[in-house]
């Protein structure tokens, strides 16, 4: 798989890429990066990329030229890689909002390559994106300086599902939104900290009522923070039978960590 951004500040997306799972994932030569400034593309001596708005109004718009040059130059360094397949994504507040169901799509192209457009001050000439741009992601419904973080999260969410991202290939499938619910509290030494006590169970070595434990935690916890989540969800038996006791015990019971002395077996 491979990524290629288009960027004014490559440096900050090739430096925060080279760490973590991201990082470890392309040593390991799971994933490719390359980024495209598209002041290098510019035909003015200033390297000018941005122009003020038709019709007035506060700040500057990228223009289409140098993005299109730039994304052109991008995909032409795909081709050359062998990818099997480009998509243009626009990191954009107007896009469609990330869901770990779309995470999951574009990993499982793993030929494939995406070519991320990270735009810059009010945002980018509307005629390159029609012409250009074959998606439009948010990552949330909040405006941020530019699109280098977006991409950069784009690309950690997708990076981590690739096999071979993380050590245990069971911290994906487990973490939160992999089966549509939230993840469940976790917890690690010691047994006592601040008062707080690690709820029993996950110490009883007993596996099907730890299992059972983290299931309903998942479920209290989506019920009380994310209850979009569960609207529409099919339901199976044993997850209609936690909720129901989730609803008689109260709100969230367990999602903190119980006080010394207490029995601390309930849900999270």
């Amino acid at each position: 798989m491979r990524f290629d951004v288009v960027t004014i500040f490559p440096e900050l997306v090739l430096h925060a890429a080279a760490f973590g799972v991201t990082g470890r994932a392309r040593e390991r030569g799971l994933w490719s990066l390359g980024t495209w400034n598209p002041r290098d593309f510019a035909t003015d001596s200033y390297r000018t990329i941005d122009d003020r708005p038709y019709g007035g109004g506060p700040g500057m718009v990228m223009m289409a030229e140098p993005l299109e040059k730039a994304l052109a130059a991008a995909r032409a360094a795909q081709r050359e890689a062998g990818v099997a397949g480009t998509r243009t994504i626009h990191l954009s507040p107007a896009g469609r909002p990330l869901a770990h169901r779309r995470v999951a799509e574009l990993a499982a192209a793993r030929e494939a390559g995406y070519v991320l457009v990270a735009g810059r001050y009010e945002g980018i000439d509307e005629r390159l994106i029609a012409r250009e741009v074959d998606e439009e992601i948010a990552i949330g419904d909040f405006v941020v300086s530019g699109g280098e973080l977006p991409s950069l999260m784009l690309i950690d969410a997708v990076v981590r599902q690739l096999p071979g991202a993380l050590n245990d290939t069971a911290s994906a499938e487990q973490e939160s939104f992999a089966e549509g619910l939230l993840d469940c509290p976790h917890y690690t030494r010691p047994e006592v900290y601040a008062g707080g006590r690690v709820p029993e169970v996950l110490m009883s070595g007993h596996h099907a009522e730890i299992r059972r434990w983290r299931l309903k935690a998942s479920l209290a916890r989506t019920r009380a923070r994310r209850p979009d989540l569960l609207t529409g969800r099919k339901l199976t038996a044993e997850e209609a039978k936690l909720l129901a006791e989730i609803e008689r015990e109260g709100p969230d019971p367990g999602a903190r960590a119980a006080p010394a002395g207490a029995a601390g077996n309930r849900a999270a």
